[in-house]
């Protein structure tokens, strides 16, 4: 590979340091730690590197709310230009009542690093259901995007000009980071003319080579692997694994036809609309052409596994804007694998008497966990170690189970016998997270607002996915009483090892004859009156990995069944 310069914001800034007439650059970055600070969420710091490197041209800053409400509803900018996703900056009411039109904010890393000041603008609170509706077509909160808008965006946006002072900091895979310009360069030096473009932000394997060859042959041109470096969604691999896999495959192809670079993009998952935004990317990349497969950035919906938007409906909306975008969308179909005559066929041209085959992406998981053989036609050697050094088998797993149930319906005392079982059992290191010491430690300075409750669980969340991902076991015994809190929860934790739910489904009747507190007179009746409350609002597990009654069972023999479960699922001999 070339050597190509790592400074991707030099000429950037040069430019723009010759247009700032009131303040230089020294006293910028003088007076920047006077001003008020926005420090970026993660997707805010990836759309700002792509703001300012070009990649998201024509935008120069993020969109303020006449070209917003321009996106939602046509998918242009007000010049006209095609641009179907909002790339906006968001911060929560007090800062945004704190702001003064022409106001100098300072935008900085987590770190502290200022990475520019925007001179604001523009205020106003939008619509997010309606911002969801229009991007996501969805307002599920399975959704990764529609949760995330919903849920961690902040209620405010801002906008403003924009003076760049430093380019985000990258420690890993610098050889592999490429701005716009580096790779238009590189593709001059290389004397490539047309150049295909393919987006994933998954390892890649054998029917991956396969569509990208195929691509390659109906457009003559050269490859660039150009997928994101960032998380999209929940199940998602960690990106070091990922790229790993990419530079192992890189080797498969033919010599001097293809270059892997990382994309910087926080994707949102949004179908059809995401399809187009991704060709706009590659095309300001220097791309001439671009990959659109069969659910092209579509998620799937948590754990039955149903499609957001209809099989080829991204190809039909890129292919209808793809004169406007300048750049040529290559549709393809879906591969699949005939074993019979061991070799891919697109769908629409599968032999009629040939039996598919295909490994889904959870069955492929279950066999590294499970240590069973993975089929040579189906992706690599050197892919399949490294993803075995990832996933590690389920019993060199950390799991967390989470307990889960109406008040007195037996979870503290299950978490605890389970804890000793569990250490006896295994000879581990197993953390107990009961409610009183979640209330101590996790939720002190909490209210009971629904609000601090979410705030409450993403806390108990967060320490049981270090436990797990230190190959610990951790028996949680969660306040949290809606489906989607705890289903937040999963994702979050199932990053990092096993997640076991355990409903403790025992019947109200038998919840308000308990009485552990001792409590007698008029304290026994407001437990009973929170009791009820509680239950007409908690959310019973939909598909938890295991369900007990109590009501009919001494402790033991509930924690035993638990036992024998945990057993069943491979976390424990």
């Amino acid at each position: 590979m070339e050597s190509i310069s790592q400074d991707p914001f030099s000429d950037v800034l040069d430019s723009i340091y010759e247009i700032i007439p009131f303040k230089s650059v020294e006293n910028y970055q003088t007076m920047a730690h006077e001003l008020a600070t926005v420090t970026l969420s993660h997707r805010n710091l990836c759309d700002l590197e792509l703001i300012l490197n070009g990649g998201f041209a024509p935008l120069d800053t993020f969109l303020n709310k006449t070209e917003y409400e321009n996106v939602l509803e046509n998918m242009h900018l007000g010049d006209g230009s095609i641009w179907p996703m909002p790339v906006t900056l968001d911060v929560d009411r007090r800062f945004a009542d704190s702001l003064k039109s022409g106001q100098e904010i300072a935008l900085r890393d987590v770190q502290g690093l200022l990475i520019a000041i925007m001179l604001v603008n523009d205020v106003w609170k939008p619509n997010k259901k309606h911002e969801a509706l229009a991007v996501y077509n969805t307002l599920d909160e399975n959704h990764p995007g529609v949760a995330t808008l919903l849920n961690q965006v902040k209620d405010y946006y801002i906008s403003g000009e924009l003076i760049p002072m430093s380019s985000p900091v990258h420690y890993d895979y610098d050889h592999l980071r490429f701005t716009p310009a580096q790779l238009q360069e590189t593709f001059e030096q290389r004397r490539w003319k047309k150049i295909v473009a393919f987006h994933t932000h998954n390892p890649m394997h054998k029917v991956h080579r396969e569509l990208t060859l195929q691509a390659v042959k109906l457009t003559g041109a050269k490859l660039l692997l150009h997928p994101v470096s960032e998380f999209s969604q929940a199940n998602d691999h960690n990106h070091y694994l990922r790229i790993r896999c990419y530079e192992h495959i890189l080797k498969t192809y033919p010599k001097k036809s293809t270059l892997l670079g990382l994309l910087p993009l926080a994707t949102r998952m949004a179908g059809p609309r995401e399809a187009l935004w991704h060709a706009i990317i590659r095309k300001n990349y220097g791309c001439t052409h671009f990959i659109v497969g069969r659910d092209h950035a579509s998620p799937i919906q948590g754990r039955s596994e149903q499609k957001y938007y209809r099989a080829y409906d991204a190809q039909t909306l890129a292919l209808t804007y793809q004169n406007e975008v300048g750049i040529e969308i290559v549709p393809m179909q879906e591969l699949i694998f005939s074993h019979r005559k061991m070799r891919y066929y697109p769908a629409n041209k599968f032999p009629k008497n040939g039996k598919p085959t295909s490994i889904s992406g959870t069955e492929l998981r279950n066999r590294i966990i499970n240590k069973k053989a993975i089929p040579e036609w189906f992706t690599y050697p050197d892919i399949i170690s490294e993803l075995r050094k990832t996933i590690p088998h389920k019993l060199q797993q950390g799991f967390t189970v989470l307990l889960t149930g109406l008040p007195n319906s037996g979870k503290s005392t299950i978490a605890n016998g389970l804890m000793l079982k569990l250490i006896e059992q295994t000879g581990r290191q197993v953390t107990l997270l009961d409610d009183n010491e979640i209330r101590a430690r996790l939720s002190r300075g909490l209210s009971s607002s629904e609000r601090d409750k979410e705030v409450c669980a993403n806390r108990v969340a967060y320490v049981a996915k270090e436990v797990t991902r230190h190959g610990g076991i951790v028996v949680c015994e969660t306040p949290a009483t809606t489906l989607k809190t705890r289903n937040d929860m999963r994702d979050m934790i199932s990053q990092s090892g096993g997640f076991i739910e355990v409903y403790v489904s025992t019947p109200m009747s038998t919840c308000e004859n308990r009485n552990p507190s001792g409590l007698i007179g008029d304290a026994r009746a407001t437990q009973i009156k929170d009791l009820v409350l509680i239950s007409n609002y908690y959310e019973a597990p939909e598909m938890p990995e295991i369900e007990i009654d109590t009501s009919s069972l001494e402790p033991k023999e509930v924690i035993e069944n638990i036992m024998k479960e945990i057993r069943t699922l491979g976390y424990i001999e």
